[in-house]
């Protein structure tokens, strides 16, 4: 496995793009009108005063500003999870690095490949279910950026592609998040709010999480049959590691493994679960690089060169959070929801539906978290439905639909630039390699929503 950083072209390519959205949301600030809402506190989040919006007069946001927008979003309130993301990342790259030049990777790689050398595919489908049922049932996503690595290399010793390490790993995981059965930041935080009982309307989800998953794991299956190579089972004394570093390994991963799956449903875990994940993938890099042998020494120089290779990856993610931030602070994302919600009623039902999946579709481009978006884009969506007759169900599976299947699409999405950025994938081509997905799942939405209409859902 090659060392873990992120390639000069794939950050230049992505900086570049990024600049150009920073850029472009400036613009936007001084052609669309400045608005707001009111604004209440509930469960600790923002959420609107329906009816509250007017517009304010003001100074524009001054061109400046666009330019410290990656640095000034630091002082927000999306200031703590940023750092937390940045703390993570490095904590990611450090900990690789200790367990590529430890040559524990390789022997865990080595291991799985010589169980499953006969059964490639199989272990395909397996880890995408894996990956999209923790999306699905738990909501997981940003959580799985240190497996993200492990995932592409065994890829790559499989005989197939980066692409589809990541297809298995970052895009089912994506696509799970999107196919929610129970996912509590964007299902049942969504259900709260529209006020209908957790966990209801699950029979309907279920069968939509079974469809996407056959047909994501079908597609990424006939991809791998085009470009796999042979391979050959490995000898044993390619197992570099002690059995210890294994055991070692094998169960702090599975401590990590099951407070992922707890975290949504205890609330301290939900609170830090990046900060207490992190802290547990440090003990695993560290730990596994002293009981391996490799040296404390060793060990703490491999930590710092795979930080400081991560380093790139802040600026983007800088970046990318600084174009929410110039939106927000310009004073024209209320102005925009506002606009939108008008035009909502005025709709059939089910161009209404499409509109509301639209609507979350691109606000996604600005605002990542499903459950903020959930609290801001809910109280304007539920009480239009209730006039349309339109359930709140299907609002909630609109919602769904509309904050998922972008998560691996934009680029202002700080797990995407950091998954891809592992991968050394440029975001270019990375569009290019999911275009189809997108488009399927793009279709299939429709066809779930129009159901869903039908039935009565």
């Amino acid at each position: 496995m090659d060392a873990i950083k992120i390639s000069k072209n794939t950050f230049i390519t992505t900086l570049l793009i990024l600049f150009l959205l920073l850029m472009g949301s400036g613009i936007l600030t001084h052609i669309i009108p400045m608005g707001s809402f009111d604004y209440i506190e509930l469960d600790g989040r923002r959420t609107i005063v329906e009816g509250s919006f007017q517009y304010v007069e003001g100074e524009r946001l001054p061109i400046y500003k666009w330019f410290l927008a990656p640095f000034e979003v630091l002082g927000t309130s999306d200031g703590l999870i940023i750092i937390a993301i940045i703390a993570f990342l490095l904590i990611v790259g450090g900990t690789l690095s200790i367990l590529n030049k430890a040559n524990i990777l390789h022997s865990i790689i080595n291991i799985i490949i010589n169980k499953f050398s006969n059964n490639r595919f199989l272990l395909l489908r397996l880890i995408t279910l894996m990956f999209m049922s923790l999306g699905a049932f738990v909501g997981i996503f940003e959580e799985v950026i240190p497996l993200i690595p492990l995932i592409i290399a065994l890829s790559i010793a499989l005989g197939f592609d980066i692409m589809v390490g990541l297809g298995i790993s970052l895009l089912a995981a994506g696509f799970g998040f999107s196919s929610a059965v129970s996912n509590p930041f964007t299902i049942l935080v969504a259900q709260k709010l529209a006020d209908i009982p957790l966990f209801s309307g699950a029979f309907y989800r279920m069968i939509i999480f079974i469809i996407t998953y056959l047909i994501v794991s079908q597609l990424i299956v006939m991809y791998a049959r085009k470009i796999e190579k042979p391979i050959d089972k490995i000898d044993r004394a390619e197992i570099y590691c002690n059995q210890k570093t294994l055991t070692f390994f094998t169960v702090s991963m599975i401590m990590m493994l099951f407070i992922v799956i707890l975290s949504p449903f205890i609330p301290i875990l939900s609170d830090y679960n990046l900060p207490i994940l992190g802290f547990i993938f440090l003990v695993i890099g560290i730990g596994s690089g002293i009981i391996s042998s490799y040296g404390m020494k060793k060990t703490m120089h491999a930590f710092v060169s795979g930080a400081l290779s991560m380093l790139p990856g802040v600026i983007l993610i800088l970046l990318a959070n600084g174009v929410k931030h110039i939106i927000v602070s310009g004073q024209i994302m209320d102005t925009i929801l506002f606009s939108i919600s008008e035009k909502i009623i005025h709709l059939s039902p089910f161009n209404a539906i499409l509109m509301v999946y639209l609507v979350v579709f691109v606000l996604n481009f600005f605002i990542g978290s499903g459950s903020a978006k959930a609290f801001l884009i809910m109280p304007l969506i539920v009480p239009i439905m209730d006039m349309m007759n339109i359930s709140r169900q299907m609002s909630i599976l609109a919602f769904q639909f509309g904050d998922g299947f972008s998560n691996i699409l934009y680029p202002t999405n700080a797990v995407l630039l950091i998954g891809i950025g592992l991968a050394n994938v440029s975001y270019l081509k990375w569009l290019k390699w999911i275009f189809k997905y997108q488009l399927i799942m793009l279709i299939l939405s429709i066809i779930f929503l129009w159901i869903g209409l039908k039935v009565g859902y």
